[in-house]
């Protein structure tokens, strides 16, 4: 598992300020259920000296995401709206002692929902909201904008770094050339260089796990979920393995069922969790993979 702080476990296991707020006045949205992680930031602000009174968030996601969240309102009560906006997503983390560089996006997203909230407050429209770029990551819904600031402000040179930062390239890792031009032409501007075009790498299984393990760890996460599935009529089969690509069926009541995609969201977080890496969960009907095998 991930190594967490002292103060990530205490911001996850009693998060504060976590609900609805009442009276809110600015409210943030980012991030989507669909992709695994979303939040919403509520803030209560004094018209008069734009003072953040309260915050509220809540949100869809992982232990870090909730830890983020719960450290990003207790870091900009009492500021004002400006002196909020210079919270940067590397203060969140350092609030929190540290985040695995894995879970960074999480901070990132507190600090989009700020901004978005924020913008709300003021009735603008928020500059980064995911459609003034070109999307880059499809598996995420994760754009250039987002991308480019993510470098600039982290001071990222790797295409690792903008998956840990930004989920971007952690799933089905098509999107991997597009980040690297992104590299290329942000590191340019600070006298960097990146060398594009190497074909990325498979991450290897956690040292000392090897693949047979890495199968039972993935059989385990499984298997902790049936239970639940089984009460309402359905199941999970593991299918195949292949890299970060995990398939599997769905069957029974859970087949077709309009909380498919959500359970699915759920079981592949547990199993990024889990293995320590960035995986891709795909539905697929028993039988599908080993036509398709004997396809010319």
């Amino acid at each position: 598992m991930w190594d967490y702080s002292d103060k990530v476990k205490e911001h996850f296991f009693e998060p504060r300020n976590a609900g609805p707020l009442e009276d809110a006045n600015g409210v943030g949205d980012v991030g989507s259920i669909s992709c695994g992680d979303a939040l919403r930031l509520m803030l209560k602000v004094e018209p008069e000296t734009d003072i953040i009174l309260d915050a509220h968030f809540q949100t869809f996601g992982c232990g870090s995401a909730i830890a983020s969240s719960s450290a990003l309102t207790e870091m900009i009560k009492g500021k004002t709206l400006d002196e909020a906006l210079k919270v940067s997503n590397q203060d969140i983390a350092d609030y929190l002692d540290g985040l695995p560089p894995e879970k960074m996006h999480c901070s990132v997203m507190g600090r989009e929902a700020l901004q978005a909230a924020v913008a709300n407050y003021r009735g603008e429209v928020w500059s980064d909201d995911h459609e003034e770029g070109a999307l880059v990551c499809k598996c995420f819904a994760i754009d250039a904008v987002l991308i480019e600031d993510t470098i600039r402000a982290n001071n990222l040179s790797s295409v690792q770094d903008v998956t840990n930062y930004t989920k971007a390239g952690g799933g089905c890792s098509s999107c991997h050339e597009g980040i690297e031009e992104i590299l290329v032409k942000v590191m340019a501007e600070r006298g960097d260089s990146f060398k594009p075009g190497t074909p990325a790498k498979e991450e290897a299984p956690p040292a000392g796990m090897t693949n047979l393990q890495r199968i039972k760890k993935i059989e385990a996460v499984l298997e902790s979920v049936r239970p639940q599935l089984k009460r309402d009529g359905g199941d999970i089969e593991l299918l195949d393995v292949d890299g970060k690509t995990i398939y599997v069926s769905m069957t029974g009541a859970c087949a077709g069922c309009q909380m498919e995609a959500l359970t699915l969201q759920g079981i592949q977080q547990k199993l990024m969790e889990e293995l320590k890496e960035f995986i891709k969960i795909v539905p697929t009907k028993a039988g599908a993979l080993s036509r398709a095998s004997c396809q010319p």
